[in-house]
């Protein structure tokens, strides 16, 4: 190989001069990140990433309904104030250009090519006829202390994987990541229980995986060769982030070393990895590279994290405060989860920041539909906004039967549809802090379900919506609002197939805290307000209005005799799960919130 070109202007001397890995011993091959010169002569858009000027927070006085009436961080604690206000003061580039206007950014880049090189990432070859390499693009993020302050401006190399072709570039791609539900299950152990939280982040995961396949992969933007050496593209040796076969190599290896260690993967969760000594447990979960390690054998934690720092580069990052987008407040109350960041971020970039709040999420008695001359609307929009608040049902159970109603018409919004979705952000303007609260409860070990279901709600086809929350310990863990799969013919039918899918929860949250060591000797307290579906529960009676929920029937009534579950009687206006099976008015959904255990701890004075 030849050289590539040095003499390009540098930027700074704080710059690092980069190689890429070369199996020839003789030459060496240099990497400069450069803007591209192409680039420079394009005019520079002075607005590029600011927002309009209605939605600039100093003009938050011509607004009717400012932000600042509907959150404040007057009940944080100072590092938790600091890092909540950190999160929304850094700027994150659009562009390389961009970024190499930074020395902080630039700085990253470079930092993030010496990582490549050392790990001997690849190699410049010719590409060989009929090879097609993939792309590769820079991402920027921002890695933030336990006290809020920025750590570090992390600038990430990405490969196009969506180019890669199966069976040529890739093959099996499938690896497992942390369910949402374990995650809030440790959570309420840790809060019942005093167990520490420790949050680790592995860095360049996904560079520690063998690639097995032969993967060309473009040179990185920014980087500037010479004429000679522009036609030649990286051989892949390591595994990079956004391949599509990068997960399933790095969490390979990662098992490979847990196991190593005496640890063994949890038959609920295979991220959850479990080792037990002494009368002692630890617990570690792993979503893709970020790590959370809880327990009660603090001799054993620390032995891990040395010895994962061993085998891997490993960042401690100190208490849980931050975990896939989920803001982790501590106190001697307990431990309370809200995504108060995204819900601002969400109302800001849809324009909603000054929109008029209401207190439901869902308008009372609504029934959505396909109108067969309906109003069509965006819906590359609609199915991005409810995408997007999807991933905010992580920690709002109060969105779960709204969201479960509007992604029912992601392949053909109308504008009845459009307003359902905007009266979902106009609900999160008037909360953009809740958030769930793991409460220190005596009994930790108890399960308790709550199923509910409506009868024949579905205007389109007539089916039923099913809908379940479960606690253990007394804190709310799960929740889910789905229509059914079949029309139910009666409503005893309808809420008979929702006590089985709340059941099923219930005994797959059974094995998990069988698996932690707490599994309670009471059975699983299943709440239902339906007589008739409790009645056929017990009674193994055939008649024409069971024989086709058999096998639903005979489900739950081994569990019954096993004495895993039992029903104890509930009254309606006491039914939880009711919220998750049509809109109700606002008094019976804010009552119902308090029961969950839903707060707001960012409420202004």
């Amino acid at each position: 190989m030849g050289e590539l070109d040095m003499s390009g202007q540098q930027f700074g001397s704080e710059d690092v001069f980069t190689e890429i890995p070369n199996q020839s011993s003789s030459v060496e091959g240099v990497l400069n990140l450069e803007p591209d010169p192409f680039m420079k002569r394009l005019p520079y858009r002075h607005n590029r990433g600011i927002p309009k000027p209605t939605y600039e927070p100093e003009l938050s006085t011509k607004v009717k309904y400012p932000m600042s009436n509907y959150v404040s961080t007057h009940r944080l604690s100072e590092s938790n104030k600091s890092f909540v206000n950190q999160l929304s003061t850094v700027f994150i580039p659009n562009s390389v250009q961009e970024a190499l206007a930074d020395p902080r950014w630039k700085a990253a880049m470079n930092e993030e090519m010496k990582s490549l090189q050392k790990n001997e990432t690849w190699e410049l070859v010719e590409c060989p006829p009929g090879k097609k390499p993939v792309g590769c693009r820079w991402i920027y993020t921002v890695k933030y202390k336990a006290d809020g302050s920025i750590e570090r401006f992390k600038a990430r190399l990405v490969a196009k994987g969506y180019t890669q072709t199966y069976g040529i570039d890739y093959t099996e791609t499938f690896a497992p990541v942390a369910k949402i539900n374990t995650i809030r299950v440790l959570l309420s152990l840790a809060a019942n229980l005093d167990w520490p939280l420790q949050q680790f982040d592995v860095k360049n995961a996904f560079l520690h995986g063998e690639l097995s396949e032969e993967v060309y992969m473009d040179l990185p933007p920014g980087c500037m060769v010479s004429e000679n050496q522009c036609q030649k593209v990286c051989k892949l040796k390591k595994s990079l982030y956004g391949l599509k076969q990068s997960p399933r190599a790095w969490f390979g290896r990662f098992t490979k070393s847990m196991r190593a260690f005496g640890y063994r993967q949890s038959n609920s969760d295979h991220t959850l990895f479990l080792k037990k000594q002494h009368g002692k447990i630890t617990a570690l979960i792993v979503y893709v590279d970020d790590m959370v390690v809880t327990g009660n054998d603090p001799e054993e934690r620390k032995a891990l994290q040395n010895y994962l720092s061993r085998e891997f580069e490993m960042k401690d990052l100190g208490p849980l405060k931050y975990f896939l987008g989920i803001e982790v407040s501590r106190s001697s109350e307990g431990i309370f989860l809200s995504q108060r960041k995204y819900v601002l971020d969400l109302l800001q970039e849809t324009g909603m920041s000054g929109c008029q709040p209401v207190n439901t999420p869902i308008e009372e008695g609504l029934k959505l539909c396909v109108e067969p001359n309906q109003v069509s609307t965006d819906k590359g929009r609609y199915q991005r906004l409810v995408g997007r608040l999807m991933y905010l049902a992580h920690t709002r159970p109060d969105l779960a039967y709204a969201l479960s109603v509007v992604s029912q018409y992601m392949h053909n919004p109308g504008e009845q549809h459009m307003n359902a979705v905007m009266r979902i952000l106009r609900y999160l303007k008037n909360a953009p802090r809740k958030g769930i609260l793991f409460a220190k409860n005596v009994d930790h070990q108890s399960i308790e379900v709550y199923t509910d279901a409506d009868w024949a709600g579905a205007v389109d086809d007539r089916r039923s919506t099913s809908g379940y929350f479960t606690f253990v310990g007394g804190n709310l863990v799960t929740w889910k609002s789905k229509k059914q799969n079949v029309v139910a013919r009666s409503s005893a039918e309808a809420e008979f197939r929702g006590m089985a899918l709340g059941l099923c929860e219930a005994l797959w949250l059974r094995l998990l805290l069988q698996d932690l060591g707490y599994l309670s000797r009471q059975p699983i307290r299943l709440f239902c307000d339906n007589k008739a579906a409790c009645d056929i529960a017990h009674n193994p009676v055939q008649h024409d209005r069971t024989k086709h929920v058999e096998v639903d029937r005979f489900f739950i009534k081994e569990k019954l005799d096993d004495k895993i579950v039992e029903l104890p009687k509930i009254r309606s206006e006491d039914q939880l799960a009711d919220i998750l099976t049509k809109a109700v008015s606002s008094q019976v959904f804010s009552k119902f919130l308090n029961k969950l255990g839903m707060c707001d701890i960012y409420a202004p004075t």
